[in-house]
Protein backbone atom coordinates (compact mmCIF):
# COMPACT_ATOMS: atom_id res chain seq x y z
CA UNK A 1 0.00 0.00 0.00
CA UNK A 2 1.40 3.43 -1.07
CA UNK A 3 2.02 6.22 1.91
CA UNK A 4 0.39 9.13 1.36
CA UNK A 5 2.18 12.53 1.82
CA UNK A 6 1.53 15.02 3.93
CA UNK A 7 -0.14 18.32 2.46
CA UNK A 8 0.63 21.45 4.51
CA UNK A 9 -1.49 24.26 4.77
CA UNK A 10 -1.54 27.37 6.36
CA UNK A 11 -1.08 28.98 10.06
CA UNK A 12 -4.43 31.33 10.39
CA UNK A 13 -4.99 32.80 14.27
CA UNK A 14 -2.31 30.49 15.96
CA UNK A 15 -4.00 27.23 14.02
CA UNK A 16 -2.76 25.17 11.47
CA UNK A 17 -5.88 24.95 8.78
CA UNK A 18 -6.24 23.40 5.56
CA UNK A 19 -8.13 26.48 4.68
CA UNK A 20 -10.92 26.31 1.87
CA UNK A 21 -9.69 25.48 -1.31
CA UNK A 22 -8.54 21.88 -2.87
CA UNK A 23 -6.06 23.11 -4.80
CA UNK A 24 -2.85 21.70 -4.25
CA UNK A 25 0.70 22.80 -5.23
CA UNK A 26 4.32 21.15 -4.69
CA UNK A 27 7.77 22.20 -3.89
CA UNK A 28 10.09 21.02 -5.90
CA UNK A 29 13.88 20.36 -5.76
CA UNK A 30 15.22 22.33 -9.13
CA UNK A 31 18.60 19.79 -9.27
CA UNK A 32 16.28 16.93 -10.07
CA UNK A 33 12.47 17.82 -10.54
CA UNK A 34 11.05 15.44 -7.11
CA UNK A 35 9.00 16.33 -5.11
CA UNK A 36 9.38 17.82 -1.77
CA UNK A 37 5.87 18.16 -0.28
CA UNK A 38 2.80 19.11 -1.17
CA UNK A 39 0.88 22.63 0.08
CA UNK A 40 -2.72 24.07 0.00
CA UNK A 41 -2.96 26.88 -2.56
CA UNK A 42 -4.53 29.58 -0.08
CA UNK A 43 -8.12 31.24 -1.60
CA UNK A 44 -9.54 35.06 -1.02
CA UNK A 45 -11.32 33.45 1.71
CA UNK A 46 -8.29 32.03 3.33
CA UNK A 47 -6.40 35.41 3.08
CA UNK A 48 -9.34 37.30 4.37
CA UNK A 49 -8.90 35.02 7.31
CA UNK A 50 -5.31 35.70 8.05
CA UNK A 51 -5.88 39.75 7.45
CA UNK A 52 -8.99 39.73 10.21
CA UNK A 53 -6.81 37.87 12.65
CA UNK A 54 -3.88 39.93 12.60
CA UNK A 55 -6.37 42.54 13.06
CA UNK A 56 -7.60 41.28 15.64
CA UNK A 57 -4.38 40.99 17.76
CA UNK A 58 -3.23 44.67 16.94
CA UNK A 59 -4.00 46.18 20.27
CA UNK A 60 -3.17 43.22 22.79
CA UNK A 61 0.32 42.85 20.82
CA UNK A 62 1.57 46.81 20.35
CA UNK A 63 0.62 47.20 24.42
CA UNK A 64 3.37 45.07 25.43
CA UNK A 65 7.37 46.51 25.37
CA UNK A 66 9.57 46.43 22.92
CA UNK A 67 11.38 43.72 25.12
CA UNK A 68 8.50 41.50 26.00
CA UNK A 69 7.85 41.22 21.75
CA UNK A 70 11.47 40.62 21.48
CA UNK A 71 11.39 37.32 23.98
CA UNK A 72 9.79 35.81 21.41
CA UNK A 73 12.24 36.29 18.43
CA UNK A 74 14.93 34.88 20.46
CA UNK A 75 13.59 31.74 20.85
CA UNK A 76 13.48 31.64 16.96
CA UNK A 77 17.32 32.85 16.88
CA UNK A 78 18.38 29.88 18.90
CA UNK A 79 16.54 27.88 16.79
CA UNK A 80 17.95 28.83 13.70
CA UNK A 81 21.52 28.57 14.98
CA UNK A 82 20.88 24.96 16.53
CA UNK A 83 19.60 24.16 13.02
CA UNK A 84 21.87 26.07 11.01
CA UNK A 85 23.03 22.72 8.82
CA UNK A 86 19.40 21.19 8.58
CA UNK A 87 17.71 24.37 7.40
CA UNK A 88 21.03 24.85 4.83
CA UNK A 89 20.69 21.90 3.02
CA UNK A 90 16.64 22.08 3.17
CA UNK A 91 17.26 25.84 1.17
CA UNK A 92 19.63 23.99 -1.27
CA UNK A 93 17.10 21.40 -1.68
CA UNK A 94 14.60 23.65 -2.65
CA UNK A 95 15.79 26.79 -4.26
CA UNK A 96 18.75 25.35 -5.62
CA UNK A 97 21.67 27.52 -4.03
CA UNK A 98 25.11 25.76 -3.54
CA UNK A 99 25.29 24.35 0.07
CA UNK A 100 27.39 27.09 1.42
CA UNK A 101 25.04 29.60 0.17
CA UNK A 102 22.13 27.75 1.58
CA UNK A 103 24.04 27.70 5.10
CA UNK A 104 24.76 31.51 4.54
CA UNK A 105 21.21 32.13 4.32
CA UNK A 106 20.27 30.71 7.79
CA UNK A 107 23.24 32.64 9.19
CA UNK A 108 21.53 35.49 7.73
CA UNK A 109 18.48 34.94 9.02
CA UNK A 110 19.64 34.53 12.49
CA UNK A 111 21.95 37.71 12.59
CA UNK A 112 18.97 40.09 11.21
CA UNK A 113 16.52 38.30 13.90
CA UNK A 114 19.47 38.64 16.43
CA UNK A 115 19.76 42.53 15.32
CA UNK A 116 16.36 43.32 15.53
CA UNK A 117 15.37 41.78 18.80
CA UNK A 118 18.64 43.32 20.28
CA UNK A 119 17.51 46.57 18.52
CA UNK A 120 14.26 46.82 21.24
CA UNK A 121 16.60 47.64 24.15
CA UNK A 122 18.40 50.48 22.41
CA UNK A 123 17.22 54.24 22.33
CA UNK A 124 14.07 54.55 20.31
CA UNK A 125 12.26 57.95 19.48
CA UNK A 126 14.79 61.54 20.38
CA UNK A 127 14.42 63.65 22.42
CA UNK A 128 14.94 67.57 20.35
CA UNK A 129 15.45 71.16 21.81
CA UNK A 130 12.63 73.48 21.85
CA UNK A 131 13.34 76.79 21.21
CA UNK A 132 10.78 77.61 24.39
CA UNK A 133 12.57 76.83 27.58
CA UNK A 134 9.66 75.65 29.73
CA UNK A 135 8.99 73.32 26.59
CA UNK A 136 9.86 69.46 26.06
CA UNK A 137 9.99 68.15 22.63
CA UNK A 138 9.96 64.39 21.87
CA UNK A 139 9.82 62.09 18.64
CA UNK A 140 8.43 58.77 19.68
CA UNK A 141 7.16 56.23 16.92
CA UNK A 142 4.52 53.80 17.03
CA UNK A 143 3.37 50.94 15.11
CA UNK A 144 1.58 51.22 11.76
CA UNK A 145 -0.68 47.57 12.77
CA UNK A 146 -1.03 45.19 9.67
CA UNK A 147 2.09 44.77 7.78
CA UNK A 148 1.91 42.59 4.51
CA UNK A 149 5.13 40.51 3.14
CA UNK A 150 5.53 39.22 0.41
CA UNK A 151 9.05 37.63 0.08
CA UNK A 152 11.00 36.03 -3.13
CA UNK A 153 12.07 32.25 -3.57
CA UNK A 154 16.22 33.20 -4.14
CA UNK A 155 16.38 33.88 -0.12
CA UNK A 156 13.45 32.08 1.24
CA UNK A 157 14.81 32.07 4.87
CA UNK A 158 17.12 35.30 5.46
CA UNK A 159 14.34 37.97 3.54
CA UNK A 160 11.20 36.55 5.38
CA UNK A 161 13.31 37.87 8.73
CA UNK A 162 14.03 41.31 6.81
CA UNK A 163 10.67 42.10 6.94
CA UNK A 164 8.76 40.03 9.72
CA UNK A 165 12.01 40.64 12.69
CA UNK A 166 11.82 44.22 12.81
CA UNK A 167 7.87 44.93 12.33
CA UNK A 168 7.01 42.52 14.96
CA UNK A 169 9.38 43.93 17.43
CA UNK A 170 8.04 47.38 16.65
CA UNK A 171 4.55 45.78 17.55
CA UNK A 172 3.24 45.48 14.36
CA UNK A 173 1.51 41.66 13.12
CA UNK A 174 2.22 40.52 10.11
CA UNK A 175 0.49 38.45 7.22
CA UNK A 176 2.90 37.24 4.71
CA UNK A 177 3.35 34.87 1.88
CA UNK A 178 6.47 32.97 1.17
CA UNK A 179 7.42 32.67 -2.48
CA UNK A 180 5.46 29.38 -4.22
CA UNK A 181 8.53 27.84 -5.45
CA UNK A 182 9.69 27.55 -1.95
CA UNK A 183 6.78 26.66 0.29
CA UNK A 184 8.76 24.12 2.15
CA UNK A 185 11.03 27.06 4.02
CA UNK A 186 7.98 29.05 4.34
CA UNK A 187 6.67 26.06 6.38
CA UNK A 188 9.31 25.53 8.77
CA UNK A 189 9.58 29.45 9.42
CA UNK A 190 5.67 29.22 10.52
CA UNK A 191 6.77 26.29 12.85
CA UNK A 192 9.16 28.11 14.25
CA UNK A 193 6.85 31.08 15.62
CA UNK A 194 3.94 28.62 16.78
CA UNK A 195 7.17 26.91 18.66
CA UNK A 196 7.82 30.37 20.44
CA UNK A 197 4.39 30.98 21.28
CA UNK A 198 4.01 34.17 19.95
CA UNK A 199 0.02 35.18 20.65
CA UNK A 200 -2.77 34.12 17.84
CA UNK A 201 -2.54 36.21 15.44
CA UNK A 202 0.48 37.93 15.49
CA UNK A 203 2.18 35.99 12.76
CA UNK A 204 0.24 34.41 10.04
CA UNK A 205 1.59 32.65 6.85
CA UNK A 206 -0.74 31.78 3.75
CA UNK A 207 0.47 29.67 0.90
CA UNK A 208 -0.05 30.27 -2.72
CA UNK A 209 0.23 32.27 -5.88
CA UNK A 210 0.54 35.59 -7.59
CA UNK A 211 -3.22 36.19 -6.51
CA UNK A 212 -2.77 35.53 -2.74
CA UNK A 213 -0.01 37.87 -2.57
CA UNK A 214 -2.37 40.78 -4.12
CA UNK A 215 -4.54 39.96 -2.16
CA UNK A 216 -2.88 40.84 0.80
CA UNK A 217 -1.42 44.00 -0.76
CA UNK A 218 -4.42 45.16 -2.34
CA UNK A 219 -6.49 44.48 1.31
CA UNK A 220 -7.04 47.87 3.13
CA UNK A 221 -6.95 46.35 6.05
CA UNK A 222 -2.91 46.02 5.35
CA UNK A 223 -1.01 49.36 6.81
CA UNK A 224 2.53 48.67 5.30
CA UNK A 225 3.31 46.39 2.32
CA UNK A 226 6.63 45.05 2.49
CA UNK A 227 7.55 43.29 -0.91
CA UNK A 228 11.03 41.84 -2.38
CA UNK A 229 10.99 40.62 -5.61
CA UNK A 230 10.57 41.36 -9.57
CA UNK A 231 10.28 44.75 -10.57
CA UNK A 232 6.79 44.18 -12.65
CA UNK A 233 5.13 42.91 -9.26
CA UNK A 234 7.05 45.74 -7.64
CA UNK A 235 5.68 48.88 -9.39
CA UNK A 236 2.31 47.00 -9.50
CA UNK A 237 2.28 47.22 -5.81
CA UNK A 238 3.81 50.30 -5.26
CA UNK A 239 1.25 51.89 -7.71
CA UNK A 240 -1.63 50.69 -5.97
CA UNK A 241 -0.30 51.36 -2.41
CA UNK A 242 0.95 55.24 -3.80
CA UNK A 243 -2.76 55.61 -4.11
CA UNK A 244 -4.27 54.68 -0.78
CA UNK A 245 -3.58 57.54 1.48
CA UNK A 246 -2.22 56.24 4.44
CA UNK A 247 -0.63 53.07 3.59
CA UNK A 248 2.84 52.86 2.57
CA UNK A 249 4.79 50.23 0.30
CA UNK A 250 8.33 49.92 0.82
CA UNK A 251 9.69 47.82 -2.36
CA UNK A 252 12.98 46.27 -3.44
CA UNK A 253 13.23 44.80 -7.07
CA UNK A 254 15.25 44.05 -9.59
CA UNK A 255 18.95 45.24 -11.42
CA UNK A 256 20.67 45.61 -13.99
CA UNK A 257 24.02 45.69 -11.72
CA UNK A 258 27.31 46.89 -13.12
CA UNK A 259 31.22 46.69 -12.06
CA UNK A 260 33.87 49.22 -13.21
CA UNK A 261 37.08 47.86 -13.89
CA UNK A 262 39.14 50.85 -13.41
CA UNK A 263 42.78 51.22 -15.45
CA UNK A 264 44.51 50.72 -12.41
CA UNK A 265 42.69 47.85 -10.86
CA UNK A 266 44.03 44.95 -9.16
CA UNK A 267 42.73 41.91 -11.37
CA UNK A 268 42.82 39.78 -9.34
CA UNK A 269 40.28 41.51 -7.03
CA UNK A 270 38.81 42.51 -10.06
CA UNK A 271 38.56 39.07 -11.64
CA UNK A 272 37.25 37.01 -8.27
CA UNK A 273 34.80 40.01 -7.63
CA UNK A 274 33.45 39.76 -11.32
CA UNK A 275 33.03 35.96 -11.25
CA UNK A 276 31.48 35.90 -7.52
CA UNK A 277 28.92 38.83 -8.76
CA UNK A 278 28.39 37.24 -12.08
CA UNK A 279 27.55 33.50 -11.19
CA UNK A 280 27.22 32.90 -7.60
CA UNK A 281 23.44 31.58 -7.19
CA UNK A 282 23.31 31.12 -11.15
CA UNK A 283 22.95 34.68 -11.30
CA UNK A 284 19.77 34.66 -9.43
CA UNK A 285 20.61 37.60 -6.96
CA UNK A 286 19.05 40.45 -7.54
CA UNK A 287 22.39 42.01 -7.33
CA UNK A 288 24.28 40.09 -9.31
CA UNK A 289 25.83 41.90 -12.03
CA UNK A 290 25.44 41.29 -15.79
CA UNK A 291 27.57 44.02 -17.29
CA UNK A 292 31.08 44.18 -16.80
CA UNK A 293 32.48 47.69 -17.72
CA UNK A 294 36.55 47.37 -18.66
CA UNK A 295 39.02 50.26 -19.06
CA UNK A 296 41.01 49.60 -22.61
CA UNK A 297 44.29 49.57 -20.54
CA UNK A 298 43.83 46.33 -18.81
CA UNK A 299 40.52 45.00 -20.68
CA UNK A 300 42.31 42.14 -22.67
CA UNK A 301 44.01 40.65 -19.34
CA UNK A 302 40.90 40.91 -17.77
CA UNK A 303 38.43 39.46 -20.34
CA UNK A 304 40.99 36.53 -20.63
CA UNK A 305 40.95 36.05 -17.18
CA UNK A 306 37.20 36.20 -16.44
CA UNK A 307 36.48 34.24 -19.18
CA UNK A 308 38.99 31.20 -18.44
CA UNK A 309 37.00 30.96 -15.53
CA UNK A 310 33.61 31.19 -16.76
CA UNK A 311 34.29 28.01 -18.81
CA UNK A 312 35.78 26.24 -16.07
CA UNK A 313 33.42 27.00 -13.10
CA UNK A 314 31.56 24.13 -11.57
CA UNK A 315 27.87 23.95 -12.34
CA UNK A 316 26.63 20.81 -10.59
CA UNK A 317 24.92 19.09 -7.56
CA UNK A 318 23.97 21.92 -4.81
CA UNK A 319 24.98 19.70 -2.37
CA UNK A 320 28.32 18.98 -3.25
CA UNK A 321 31.00 21.74 -1.37
CA UNK A 322 32.93 21.36 -4.50
CA UNK A 323 30.07 23.04 -7.07
CA UNK A 324 29.97 26.84 -7.38
CA UNK A 325 26.55 26.88 -9.23
CA UNK A 326 23.45 24.91 -8.89
CA UNK A 327 20.47 25.25 -11.16
CA UNK A 328 17.78 27.43 -12.28
CA UNK A 329 14.90 27.40 -9.80
CA UNK A 330 12.39 26.45 -12.44
CA UNK A 331 12.17 25.37 -16.15
CA UNK A 332 10.35 28.38 -17.42
CA UNK A 333 13.06 30.63 -16.05
CA UNK A 334 15.72 28.28 -17.91
CA UNK A 335 13.97 29.32 -21.25
CA UNK A 336 14.01 33.06 -19.82
CA UNK A 337 18.00 33.21 -19.46
CA UNK A 338 18.16 31.32 -23.32
CA UNK A 339 15.87 34.09 -24.48
CA UNK A 340 17.75 36.70 -22.80
CA UNK A 341 21.52 35.32 -24.61
CA UNK A 342 19.40 34.99 -27.77
CA UNK A 343 18.95 38.37 -27.83
CA UNK A 344 22.17 39.54 -27.24
CA UNK A 345 22.96 37.23 -30.52
CA UNK A 346 20.76 39.42 -32.11
CA UNK A 347 21.84 42.81 -31.25
CA UNK A 348 25.69 41.82 -32.44
CA UNK A 349 27.31 40.37 -29.13
CA UNK A 350 30.49 38.42 -29.67
CA UNK A 351 29.95 34.99 -27.65
CA UNK A 352 32.72 34.29 -25.74
CA UNK A 353 31.80 31.46 -23.11
CA UNK A 354 28.71 29.55 -24.04
CA UNK A 355 27.49 26.85 -21.62
CA UNK A 356 23.67 28.23 -21.28
CA UNK A 357 22.75 24.67 -22.47
CA UNK A 358 25.01 21.97 -20.63
CA UNK A 359 26.28 18.80 -22.08
CA UNK A 360 25.27 15.41 -20.53
CA UNK A 361 28.83 15.22 -19.09
CA UNK A 362 28.56 18.34 -17.53
CA UNK A 363 25.52 17.25 -15.35
CA UNK A 364 25.94 15.29 -11.77
CA UNK A 365 24.61 12.18 -12.10
CA UNK A 366 20.85 11.67 -11.31
CA UNK A 367 20.20 15.25 -12.14
CA UNK A 368 19.25 14.93 -15.90
CA UNK A 369 18.51 18.39 -17.41
CA UNK A 370 14.85 18.76 -18.00
CA UNK A 371 14.41 20.18 -21.40
CA UNK A 372 16.46 17.53 -22.79
CA UNK A 373 15.20 15.19 -21.24
CA UNK A 374 11.59 16.27 -22.61
CA UNK A 375 12.72 16.34 -25.54
CA UNK A 376 13.83 12.59 -25.80
CA UNK A 377 10.65 11.78 -24.21
CA UNK A 378 12.36 10.60 -21.60
CA UNK A 379 10.61 11.91 -18.31
CA UNK A 380 8.81 9.83 -16.22
CA UNK A 381 7.19 9.31 -12.99
CA UNK A 382 7.53 11.81 -10.43
CA UNK A 383 10.89 13.76 -11.56
CA UNK A 384 10.94 16.39 -13.91
CA UNK A 385 14.51 16.20 -14.09
CA UNK A 386 16.56 19.17 -13.00
CA UNK A 387 17.23 22.82 -14.07
CA UNK A 388 20.43 23.30 -15.39
CA UNK A 389 22.36 26.39 -17.26
CA UNK A 390 25.33 27.60 -17.16
CA UNK A 391 27.78 30.88 -18.09
CA UNK A 392 27.08 32.87 -21.34
CA UNK A 393 29.65 35.98 -21.28
CA UNK A 394 30.00 38.21 -24.49
CA UNK A 395 31.15 41.45 -25.31
CA UNK A 396 29.41 43.87 -26.98
CA UNK A 397 30.27 47.61 -28.33
CA UNK A 398 28.29 49.94 -25.87
CA UNK A 399 25.08 51.40 -27.23
CA UNK A 400 22.51 52.92 -25.38
CA UNK A 401 19.57 51.47 -27.20
CA UNK A 402 20.57 47.85 -26.41
CA UNK A 403 18.35 45.85 -24.86
CA UNK A 404 20.60 42.86 -24.15
CA UNK A 405 22.16 46.05 -21.78
CA UNK A 406 18.97 47.55 -20.06
CA UNK A 407 16.36 44.11 -19.61
CA UNK A 408 17.42 42.55 -16.13
CA UNK A 409 17.90 38.35 -16.94
CA UNK A 410 18.40 37.17 -13.68
CA UNK A 411 20.91 34.48 -14.58
CA UNK A 412 24.46 33.48 -15.60
CA UNK A 413 24.44 36.16 -18.26
CA UNK A 414 27.23 38.75 -18.39
CA UNK A 415 28.19 41.48 -20.63
CA UNK A 416 31.64 42.95 -21.34
CA UNK A 417 31.99 46.45 -22.35
CA UNK A 418 35.21 48.59 -23.00
CA UNK A 419 35.45 51.79 -21.93
CA UNK A 420 38.33 54.56 -22.53
CA UNK A 421 38.96 57.49 -20.72
CA UNK A 422 38.32 58.73 -17.60
CA UNK A 423 35.73 58.23 -14.71
CA UNK A 424 33.18 60.31 -16.38
CA UNK A 425 32.68 57.48 -19.29
CA UNK A 426 32.65 54.53 -16.68
CA UNK A 427 29.85 56.21 -15.06
CA UNK A 428 28.06 57.18 -17.93
CA UNK A 429 27.81 53.64 -18.76
CA UNK A 430 27.31 52.13 -15.39
CA UNK A 431 24.63 55.06 -14.89
CA UNK A 432 22.66 54.00 -18.19
CA UNK A 433 20.04 51.89 -16.97
CA UNK A 434 16.55 52.20 -15.65
CA UNK A 435 17.67 50.40 -12.50
CA UNK A 436 19.74 51.14 -9.75
CA UNK A 437 20.52 48.50 -7.16
CA UNK A 438 23.67 47.61 -6.40
CA UNK A 439 27.29 48.05 -8.51
CA UNK A 440 30.77 47.91 -7.62
CA UNK A 441 34.14 49.66 -8.63
CA UNK A 442 37.49 48.25 -8.43
CA UNK A 443 40.54 50.64 -8.25
CA UNK A 444 43.02 51.37 -6.07
CA UNK A 445 42.62 55.27 -6.48
CA UNK A 446 40.64 56.49 -3.28
CA UNK A 447 39.01 59.49 -5.96
CA UNK A 448 37.94 57.21 -8.15
CA UNK A 449 36.41 55.40 -5.26
CA UNK A 450 34.94 58.23 -3.90
CA UNK A 451 33.33 59.71 -6.74
CA UNK A 452 32.12 56.26 -7.56
CA UNK A 453 30.21 56.34 -3.73
CA UNK A 454 28.69 59.47 -4.52
CA UNK A 455 28.06 59.17 -8.41
CA UNK A 456 27.00 55.91 -9.29
CA UNK A 457 23.10 55.67 -9.49
CA UNK A 458 22.65 52.74 -6.84
CA UNK A 459 21.58 52.30 -3.16
CA UNK A 460 24.09 49.59 -2.83
CA UNK A 461 27.51 50.08 -3.87
CA UNK A 462 30.70 48.26 -3.06
CA UNK A 463 34.60 48.95 -3.68
CA UNK A 464 37.47 46.51 -4.23
CA UNK A 465 34.26 43.73 -4.05
CA UNK A 466 31.86 41.79 -5.34
CA UNK A 467 28.32 43.76 -5.37
CA UNK A 468 26.65 40.60 -3.65
CA UNK A 469 26.53 40.28 0.44
CA UNK A 470 24.67 42.29 2.71
CA UNK A 471 25.40 43.44 6.43
CA UNK A 472 21.86 42.68 8.16
CA UNK A 473 22.52 46.15 10.55
CA UNK A 474 23.03 48.17 6.34
CA UNK A 475 20.11 48.87 4.39
CA UNK A 476 19.38 46.76 1.65
CA UNK A 477 17.47 48.66 -1.47
CA UNK A 478 17.66 50.90 -4.88
CA UNK A 479 16.42 53.80 -6.29
CA UNK A 480 15.10 54.56 -9.87
CA UNK A 481 13.15 51.26 -10.69
CA UNK A 482 15.07 48.86 -8.39
CA UNK A 483 13.23 50.49 -5.41
CA UNK A 484 10.87 52.86 -3.09
CA UNK A 485 12.15 51.83 -0.05
CA UNK A 486 14.18 49.45 2.01
CA UNK A 487 12.38 46.80 3.32
CA UNK A 488 15.38 45.20 5.75
CA UNK A 489 17.51 46.18 9.05
CA UNK A 490 17.41 49.80 10.21
CA UNK A 491 15.67 51.23 7.45
CA UNK A 492 12.61 49.45 7.22
CA UNK A 493 11.48 50.87 10.87
CA UNK A 494 10.32 53.82 8.92
CA UNK A 495 8.05 52.10 6.93
CA UNK A 496 6.52 50.43 10.07
CA UNK A 497 6.15 52.80 12.35
CA UNK A 498 4.84 56.40 12.71
CA UNK A 499 6.61 59.64 14.24
CA UNK A 500 4.87 61.23 16.63
CA UNK A 501 6.05 64.82 17.41
CA UNK A 502 5.26 65.23 20.94
CA UNK A 503 5.43 68.72 23.08
CA UNK A 504 5.15 69.17 26.99
CA UNK A 505 4.54 72.35 28.47
CA UNK A 506 6.49 72.55 31.98
CA UNK A 507 4.87 75.91 32.61
CA UNK A 508 1.63 77.60 33.80
CA UNK A 509 2.05 80.00 31.09
CA UNK A 510 1.59 79.43 27.10
CA UNK A 511 4.41 80.26 25.36
CA UNK A 512 4.49 79.62 21.26
CA UNK A 513 7.28 79.17 18.90
CA UNK A 514 8.29 81.80 16.12
CA UNK A 515 7.00 84.83 18.22
CA UNK A 516 3.57 83.48 17.57
CA UNK A 517 1.61 85.54 20.48
CA UNK A 518 -0.39 83.52 22.77
CA UNK A 519 -2.37 86.09 24.24
CA UNK A 520 -6.09 85.96 23.54
CA UNK A 521 -8.36 89.41 22.96
CA UNK A 522 -11.71 90.01 23.40
CA UNK A 523 -14.10 92.67 22.40
CA UNK A 524 -14.46 93.81 26.30
CA UNK A 525 -10.53 94.52 25.45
Amino acid sequence: MSQQRQVYGHHIGGEWTDGSGSETFASENPATGEELARFRRATATDVDAALAAAEDAVDEWRSLSHIDRAEYLWDIYHELRDRTEELGEIVTKECGKEISEGRADVIEAYHMVEWAAANARHPHGDVIPSEIASKDAYMRRKPRGVVGCVTPWNFPVAIPFWHMAIALVEGNTVVWKPAEQTPWCGQIIAEMFADAGVPDGVFNMIQGFGDAGAAITDDERVDTVLFTGSAEVGHEIASKVGGEPGKLAACEMGGKNGIIVADDADLDVAVHSAVMSSFKTTGQRCVSSERLIVHEDVYDEFTERFVDIAEDVTVGDPLDEDTFMGPAIEADHVEKIHRHNELAREEGAEVLVDRAKLGDEEIPAGHEDGAAAAADGERSGSFANGHWVGPFVYEIDYDPDLRCLKEECFGPHVALLKYSGGMDRALEIHNDTNYGLAGAIISEDYRKIHRFRDEAEIGLAYANLPCIGAEVHLPFGGVKQSGNGYPSAREVIEAVTERTAFTLNNSTDIEMAQGLSADITTGDD
